[in-house]
């Protein structure tokens, strides 16, 4: 097998290495003939921002850093490609491509949306994706759902709040990242164009000769354990905890594990893509940058053996079979593109003087609904800062929020949800559920001396949080072997202490010339009485 990547410098790059010139013998299929070693490296050519400079490494490669390149911006138009000269110029599909290779245009919204809105790529590739054998449907996954109406009886609601210790990643077997999809909660349906799901994985496999594209919604992947290399038909992204991924409806890739055994989040919109919020009176500046977002450069496999793609359709899983890779794109340009976010670079605002700003000053990337100004879904995160507010309670106030909210832990410990959890486990409460700290912690916050502090050091949490009612899976509910109920007894020492005060406030309004506080007969009321 052969790969050969892009660098954004065209210009700067060295020549054709021999192993790709075209008059070098085609190679045998690698699952029906073993190769010489020389014929199984992987080249890899293009300035890596990384590490600088060129290289030509391994199949596996070093991936104790990022060996990738990437481009930046999010919501650019980009053009990449491996090979000079394969992207045709001042048009997008010539009557003959360059070393004839097939012109392929991914289309990702309608035709006629708005050009800020319409989203597409063009491929330039060895074969097109049609050339396959037909698609199958597969055996289904029971832990993985995508109708979340309450009509539905393998989905449940539940009004209480609910927690999950770390979801076990597979011990036995070999399970890769499809097989290991499971589907905690979610709203709507794919085939209404409105709603989303919340997904873990737990997989222990490489994806081999096997990619995958679901056809419901955008994915946004949050590694906990085990970073990611996935590849992608546009090319690679290597996504460690502490970044994520978003990949978009139909785009094909597969998921390899150098740390081995690996678990994380997902969230899937459906009908909509991830946008950066507005920032309003912030300006320009602030929360997540455009320019940190990476998206992949061009590189491609000649890969002429046996493989396999799968598809999600309304939940359900089919496959197609053919006789060659589907990464084997030579040149792209568009803006339907894959992307990775490191979350260190998040730009943390808050208040300065006084009082809470509300959470959405946590909001990476949001998804929009039909409602104006109101969210499908957010994406939030809360990494360390600085808390600085003068005369303030500083941690979470008491809330009852009209959003759901599904909470996840990266790394680190968090303590401003109402029971504790761990990298890997989960909290969900639905819209209006009380939600707030113990009162050791209220009162804590309320004697303590307001120096600045700076919080969730070594920590990022985060949350789905969405204007929609969740419905809960039967693997999260049944069978996850994970689930608690938070314990409401941690309350219970949020005594009525304003009852400690009757004296007080009654001599004050006898000042203000206000009649005392007094029980149903008149009679007035004082601390005495309320301790009996």
């Amino acid at each position: 097998m052969y790969r050969r990547p892009a660098s954004r410098t065209l210009a700067r790059l060295p020549a054709l290495p021999r192993p790709l010139a075209a008059a070098r013998p085609r190679p045998a299929p690698l699952l029906t003939a073993p190769a010489p070693a020389a014929a199984l490296r992987t080249f890899r050519r293009g300035l890596n921002t990384q590490r600088g400079g060129y290289a030509v490494l391994g199949d596996n490669g070093d991936t104790s850093k990022d060996p990738y390149t990437y481009q930046v911006g999010f919501g650019n138009r980009f053009a990449s490609e491996a090979i000079p000269g394969t992207l045709p110029h001042a048009q997008n599909s010539p009557q003959k491509c360059a070393y004839d290779l097939y012109a392929e245009q991914l289309t990702a919204t309608s035709f006629v949306a708005a050009r800020h809105q319409n989203q597409n790529a063009w491929f330039y590739r060895i074969r097109p994706a049609v050339a396959h054998q037909g698609f199958t449907e597969l055996p289904q996954n029971p832990d993985l759902e995508s109708n979340f109406l309450p009509n539905n009886p393998r989905v449940h609601v539940s009004a209480t709040q609910l927690a999950w210790t770390p979801f076990d990643i597979p011990k036995g077997g070999a399970v890769d990242f499809v097989d290991g999809l499971k589907t905690i909660a979610g709203n709507g349906d794919p085939t209404l164009k409105e709603g989303l799901a919340i997904h873990i994985y737990a997989c222990n496999k490489d994806m081999e000769k096997r990619a995958f594209a679901t056809n419901d919604g955008d994915l946004l992947i949050v590694p906990e354990k085990g970073r990611l290399d996935i590849q992608t038909e546009q090319g690679h992204m290597m996504v460690r905890p502490g970044e994520v991924a978003i990949i978009q409806r139909g785009l094909r890739f597969k998921v390899k594990l150098p740390d081995g055994p690996s678990r994380g989040y997902i969230q899937e919109v459906y009908g909509v893509h991830y946008e950066l919020p507005a920032l309003g009176p912030l300006g320009a500046n602030g929360l997540a940058n455009p320019r940190d977002f990476e998206h992949p450069v061009a590189a491609f496999d000649i890969d002429p053996s046996p493989w396999e793609i799968v598809y999600k359709l309304c939940g359900k899983l089919f496959n197609c079979k053919q006789e060659h890779t589907p990464f084997d794109v030579v040149a792209w340009h568009g803006n339907y593109v894959p992307s990775k976010y490191a979350l260190e670079k998040f730009i943390n605002v808050g208040s300065i003087s006084k009082d809470h700003i509300d959470p959405s000053i946590f909001c990476v990337l949001t998804a929009p609904s039909k409602v104006p100004g109101t969210p499908l879904a957010d994406f939030l995160i809360f990494s360390p800062r600085w808390d600085v507010a003068h005369q303030t309670y500083r941690p979470p106030y008491y809330h009852r929020n009209a959003a759901s909210e599904f909470m996840g832990l990266i790394y680190g410990q968090y303590g401003g949800r109402s029971d504790a959890f761990q990298p890997g486990g989960a909290s969900y409460e639905c819209g209006f559920t009380p939600h707030g700290v113990a009162y050791d912690e209220f009162k804590a916050a309320t004697e303590m001396e307001l120096t600045p502090q700076y919080i969730s050091d070594g920590s990022i949490a985060f949350m789905f949080e969405s204007c929609m009612m969740f419905t809960l899976t039967d693997y999260a509910i049944k069978r996850s072997g994970k689930l608690h109920e938070h314990e409401p007894k941690m309350w219970d020492d949020l005594k009525a202490q304003f009852m400690n005060h009757i004296d007080t406030i009654n001599a004050d309004l006898h000042k203000k010339g206000l009649p005392p506080l007094a029980d149903v007969s008149g009679k007035t009321l004082s601390n005495k009485d309320v301790k009996e």
